[in-house]
């Protein structure tokens, strides 16, 4: 009888313990790669100095700002070559000349494409706890991957970013510069496009200087009444959710709220909002709430755009929003305001424009 007959009479249990007992067993399994060490850059951390009226600017511990990472980062925000045809950079939606927004109710992205959601400031973004109008996006490094990959924004893959970045030696240069030795990764990307717009910040207004600086001329007499009114829990009660602080105000709570917009004609939700990230019920049609610093810049407002002026924005609140099951309980008419009222809230939030840091224009071209 044939080997190969005589192993077929044998048990398949009797056979696997016969080639154990030969040496014949199977090689262990490889045991799994450990995951690449995080990028660090290599570079002297450096502290990014706030303005009057803004705490410090936090940065997470895997990824402080150098002089290296910013370079690369402002470079980075400005460069077409993130998007699939070079059309697309992150400034084309948050542009400086904009108040670092497009100043469209909808962006355009590759081949003229354009979403549902109005583009958000970049301004003051690193003191924001979660990323996007709904949240979904834990970290500025995190929030830079989004659009990249997204078919109607930049329309591109990560590892395309990489090929294609990898290819240019300048890049390669200003990378190893920035992180040291090694491949360009789009963790590398992500974490210079946040350091760079960690620098985006915005403070000293004529608020600031009122209220923090101990210039009472700061402000002029409407302006001063309508800070009255934003903190006035029966007249405005907009510091509710736009909070100011004692020593600094950010001017938004960093929560979700509902507050009636883009419900249409049957009552009905056209966009979903925070729901959408986390499934739950009170979520529906809930929005971060955005910081109100530059506000006179950032226009059309909502995320949908679809408040053209400052003055349409006061209107909307006076109506006390649009009803829905989960609106928010602090949205009530303010229809008790009056005209001259109205005016001068309207001249406040424009007193909340503060200065443009220096070097986060587009780089030098090269």
């Amino acid at each position: 009888m044939s080997i190969r007959k005589l192993f077929r009479l044998i048990p398949s249990f009797a056979l696997a313990a016969l080639l154990a007992a030969c040496g014949g067993s199977k090689p262990p399994a490889e045991e799994p790669k450990a995951p690449p060490a995080p990028a660090r850059p290599i570079g002297a951390a450096i502290t990014i100095q706030a303005p009057l009226g803004l705490p410090a600017v936090p940065a997470p511990a895997e990824n402080p700002a150098t002089a290296e990472t910013i370079a690369l980062g402002r470079r980075l925000y400005y460069d077409k070559a993130l998007s699939i045809d070079n059309t697309v950079a992150c400034a084309s939606c948050h542009d400086p000349k904009f108040g670092f927004t497009d100043g469209k109710q909808f962006s355009e992205g590759v081949k003229g494409q354009k979403g549902d959601r109005n583009a958000p400031t970049v301004f003051n973004a690193a003191y924001a706890t979660v990323q996007f109008w709904d949240g979904r996006a834990p970290s500025l490094e995190k929030q830079a991957e989004g659009p990249v990959a997204n078919p109607i924004e930049m329309g591109h893959t990560l590892e395309g970013v990489e090929k294609k970045l990898s290819a240019d030696p300048s890049y390669k240069a200003e990378f190893e510069k920035a992180y040291g030795p090694g491949p360009i990764t789009y963790e590398k990307v992500e974490k210079a496009i946040a350091s760079f717009e960690r620098t985006v910040i915005s403070g000293n207004s004529p608020f600031d200087k009122f209220m923090y600086g101990g210039d009472q001329k700061a402000l002029s007499p409407a302006a001063q009444r309508g800070l009255t009114i934003f903190r006035d829990a029966k007249k405005g009660n907009c510091a509710v959710c736009h909070t100011i602080e004692e020593k600094s105000a950010l001017f938004t709570d960093n929560k979700f709220h509902n507050i009636g917009v883009g419900v249409d004609t049957k009552g009905e939700l056209t966009d979903l909002g925070r729901f959408k990230v986390t499934k739950a019920e009170a979520d529906r049609g809930a929005f971060r709430t955005p910081s109100l610093r530059n506000i006179a810049l950032t226009g059309p407002y909502m995320h949908n755009g679809s408040l053209k002026t400052l003055k349409e924005v006061v209107d909307f609140y006076v109506g006390g929003g649009s009803s829905n099951p989960q609106l928010d309980k602090e949205i009530k008419s303010l229809d008790h305001l009056t005209k001259k009222e109205r005016a001068d809230l309207e001249e406040f939030l424009k007193a909340l424009t503060g200065e443009i840091p220096a070097n986060v224009g587009p780089p030098e071209a090269r």
